[in-house]
C-alpha cells in the first residue's frame, strides 16, 4: 500500500498542507512541537479513522476551527487507485468516505489500509496499564481479521449488560446464566484469535530484538488470559458473589494481559529506557510482518522519533533492518537530527524525500537521489 498523496485541513497545529510522496523513504525534520508527529498522525487517522493516542476526536480540530479534514490518495499493492476522506464537526461527529462513498459503518474500513506507527508513547505498552497492551492487541488483530472485532464488541456489549445487572443488584441466577453465555461465546474467539496471535508474532518479534539489541538480550512475550485456567462461565459463577458487591466484572478476557521479560525478568521492572525503546521497536516491527503475512497488504510504516534513548549502535542496526527492501514498503520517519535521517537516506535504494517543518508547514529539501 502507497500513500501518494495528503491533504490536511484544521488537523491539530496543521491549517493547511498537501504533500505529495515518495513510494520508499519520506523523513520529516524539524524540533520538537513543529508538526512532524501531527502529520504522522493524519496519516494514521486515514487508516484507523481514530486518533494515535485516545483522546476525543474533536481535540484534533485546530484551535478557533469547527472542522477539519484529511484526504489521501493511494496505490493498492495490486494496482489501482484508493480515495480516502475522513473529516469531523464539532457538534456532528466523523464521516468516512471511500471512493466519494460514505461508510455504513466504520469497522468495514479497519484493515483495508494496514499501518503500523512507532511512536515514543509506546513506552506506555510496557510500563503501562493492561488496557494499553489490550488495546494493542484488538487494534492488531482487527486489521487482520474482520471477524475479530465482531466478537469483541458483541463481549463488550454482554459485559456492559452484566455490569449493569450488578450496579443493580440484581440476584436472578438464571438471568445472570442468559448474559453469561454471549459474553462466553464471544470470549472463546477473542481468546483464540489473541493466543493464535500471540504465537505467530512471537518468534518474529525475538528475531527482530535480537537483531536491534545485537543478542545482548533475550526478550519475550506471553498472552495471559484468564481462559487458560478455566472457562469463561466457570470464573463469572465463581467470582458472581464478589462481583455483586463489587459492581462491576472483575474478571474475563477484559483483564487479559501481555507479559513482556527480558531474560526472564519483568521488562516493566528491569528494563532500561534503551531496552524499552528496543523491545517496543522489535514489537511493532514484528506486528508490520505480521500485517502483511495475514492481510496481503503491506502497511504503511511510521517511526516517529525512533532514535531518542537509543546507542548509536541500536540506531545502526534498527537503520540497516528498516533499510531491507524486501521486509519494508513505504517509510515515514521523523526526527531533530539531520544526521540521522541522512544516514536513512544513504541506506535506502530508490526515491527518497524530505522536508523542514515548522509551525505546521512543510517545506521540501532537495536531496541526491540514487
Amino acid at each position: 500500500m502507497i500513500l501518494n498523496r495528503v491533504d490536511i485541513v484544521n488537523f491539530k497545529n496543521i491549517a493547511s498542507a498537501s504533500l505529495e510522496f515518495s513510494p520508499g523513504v519520506n523523513c520529516l525534520l524539524g524540533r520538537n512541537g513543529m508538526g512532524k508527529s501531527n502529520l504522522l498522525e493524519a496519516i494514521n487517522f486515514l487508516s484507523m479513522a481514530r486518533p494515535l493516542t485516545p483522546l476525543p476526536e474533536s481535540a484534533l480540530i485546530t484551535h478557533g476551527a469547527d472542522m477539519l479534514l484529511v484526504k489521501g490518495d493511494y496505490t493498492a499493492d495490486a494496482g489501482g487507485s484508493e480515495q480516502i476522506s475522513c473529516g469531523v464537526v464539532k457538534g456532528k461527529g466523523k464521516t468516512l468516505k471511500r471512493n466519494g462513498k460514505e461508510y455504513t459503518r466504520i469497522s468495514e474500513h479497519i484493515g483495508r489500509f494496514p499501518i503500523v506507527a512507532v511512536s515514543p508513547a509506546d513506552s506506555a505498552l510496557v510500563s503501562g496499564s493492561g488496557e494499553e497492551r489490550r488495546r494493542l492487541m484488538d487494534m492488531v488483530i482487527s486489521q487482520a481479521d474482520n471477524s475479530y472485532l465482531s466478537h469483541l464488541i458483541r463481549y463488550t456489549r454482554s459485559l456492559e449488560s452484566r455490569n449493569r445487572m450488578l450496579r443493580a443488584g440484581v440476584r436472578d441466577k438464571l438471568l445472570y446464566e442468559s448474559v453469561e453465555a454471549g459474553m462466553a461465546e464471544a470470549a472463546k474467539s477473542v481468546n483464540i484469535a489473541r493466543q493464535q496471535w500471540t504465537e505467530r508474532l512471537t518468534p518474529v518479534f525475538e528475531d527482530f530484538y535480537h537483531r536491534i539489541s545485537g543478542g545482548a538480550e533475550h526478550a519475550s512475550i506471553t498472552y495471559r488470559s484468564v481462559l487458560n485456567d478455566a472457562s469463561l462461565p466457570e470464573v463469572l459463577e465463581q467470582q458472581r458473589a464478589k462481583d455483586m458487591t463489587l459492581g462491576f466484572t472483575s474478571r474475563g478476557v477484559h483483564r487479559d494481559d501481555l507479559d513482556m521479560a527480558l531474560d526472564d525478568y519483568s521488562m516493566r521492572r528491569l528494563g532500561s529506557q534503551g531496552q524499552i525503546k528496543t523491545f517496543t521497536i522489535a514489537l511493532r516491527l514484528a506486528i508490520f510482518s505480521y500485517l502483511r503475512e495475514a492481510g496481503g497488504v503491506t502497511p504503511i510504516l511510521l517511526l516517529d522519533d525512533i532514535f531518542d534513548k537509543l546507542d548509536s549502535d541500536r540506531v545502526s542496526r534498527i537503520m540497516a533492518t528498516v533499510s531491507a527492501p524486501d521486509e519494508f514498503g513505504q517509510i515515514f520517519v521523523t526526527d531533530t537530527n539531520r544526521k540521522h535521517l541522512d544516514d536513512i537516506i544513504e541506506a535506502m535504494q530508490g526515491e527518497r524525500r524530505m522536508w523542514e517543518v515548522a509551525d505546521g508547514v512543510y517545506t521540501p529539501i532537495n536531496i541526491e537521489q540514487k
